[in-house]
């Protein structure tokens, strides 16, 4: 199969370059073509990008040119991970010229005919883009991934709302600075400290919530039946975010059940053998100090959620800790799998 020829909007801040690296290899997808700011248009990649991943920056990127954030010369195909400040009205050029954009930023996973799609969790929602093409009147498209606290949380809570339905949900989130972008969260602030506050999170986490574990009927999304209540933590870890999470479910269940219900979770991913699809998409840790961060982040390449110490909750029912990795699960791998879904379901032919 010929590739698929990609771009990159925001391709050389901390998500974009994570896309670049994913991208290096990829069977289905060639990254062909980036943009970036005003100072960094014009440049080679190699020249504009401070790249600050672990692995190297692709040869195969290091000299393409650096465009502006305008549609005209760019693939089909358009990955983005914009700031929030400029990715609105950005993916919605991008889509008024026909573009595909599957997007990494916040900006409209909340509209109402935009996907929000963890493919393991709701491969079906992507039928709202019929919905958004015929009220918008684009020949592109707009599809997003969640926030990168939601993904994990979301991926734990999916096989318990199908097995016995969801209640009551409370998190605690413990977030990696690495989430916070470069150069992140000042030294000062962060070392040997806790901030009990990321703006605009626990509202986030909240909200995408609902929408990722609703139904779609009638080309609209019903908001998930259950309570969730958020706490947003940035604590000092490179990579991986970590929550705390409580539930209370709407049938009996033993908690045995609830590891079981994890264990055997599958989806369209797994079926259809995506090429960014972990194997397991939930892994349990049966030790009593698992799941950590610097343990368990790269687990099936960083695309898993891996949940332990469950066990039985006194004001809810169950309790369990779960750990996924921000910028891969949470962010560029997120967008990458949603690509990969729709290909599979002919909306890139």
């Amino acid at each position: 199969m010929k590739k698929i020829e990609v771009g990159i909007l925001g391709a050389t801040g901390m998500v974009g370059q994570r896309f670049a690296s994913l991208l290096e290899h990829h069977p289905w997808f060639q990254a062909a073509w980036f943009a970036a700011s005003d100072r960094s248009a014009g440049k080679k990649y190699s020249e504009a990008c401070s790249w600050r991943l672990r692995t190297p920056m692709p040869d195969s990127v290091r000299d393409l040119a650096v465009n502006e954030c305008k549609p005209g010369h760019a693939p089909q195909l358009i990955f983005s991970s914009l700031d929030s400040k400029v990715a609105g009205e950005v993916e919605k050029e991008f889509a008024r010229a026909g573009h595909v954009v599957v997007s990494n930023s916040s900006n409209h996973r909340m509209d109402a005919d935009v996907p929000l799609l963890i493919p393991e969790v709701n491969p079906d929602h992507l039928a709202l883009v019929h919905e958004q093409r015929k009220h918008r009147g684009w020949k592109g498209m707009i599809v997003t991934n969640p926030n990168c606290t939601t993904v994990g949380l979301v991926m734990s809570l999916a096989p318990l709302d199908r097995a016995f339905g969801l209640d009551k949900v409370l998190v605690t989130s413990m977030q990696a600075v690495s989430g916070a972008g470069y150069p992140g969260v000042p030294t000062l602030d962060i070392l040997g400290n806790v901030i009990p506050y990321i703006g605009g999170e626990e509202e986030k986490v909240e909200r995408e919530a609902h929408k990722l574990l609703g139904k779609l009927e009638d080309g609209q999304i019903s908001k998930g039946d259950f309570i969730v209540s958020a706490h947003c933590n940035r604590v000092l870890v490179e990579d991986g975010h970590t929550e705390a999470v409580s539930v209370s479910l709407r049938s009996e269940a033993k908690l045995e059940d609830l590891i079981e219900a994890w264990k055997q979770y599958r989806s369209v991913p797994q079926e259809r053998g995506l090429p960014t699809a972990p194997k397991h998409p939930i892994i349990v840790r049966d030790e009593h100090d698992r799941p950590q961060p610097r343990l368990d982040v790269d687990v099936e390449g960083g695309m898993a959620a891996v949940i332990g110490r469950a066990r039985r909750c006194p004001v809810l029912q169950f309790k369990y800790t779960t750990v996924s990795h921000n910028t891969v699960r949470g962010a560029a791998g997120a967008a990458l799998l949603n690509a990969e879904l729709m290909k599979s379901e002919g909306y890139l032919d």
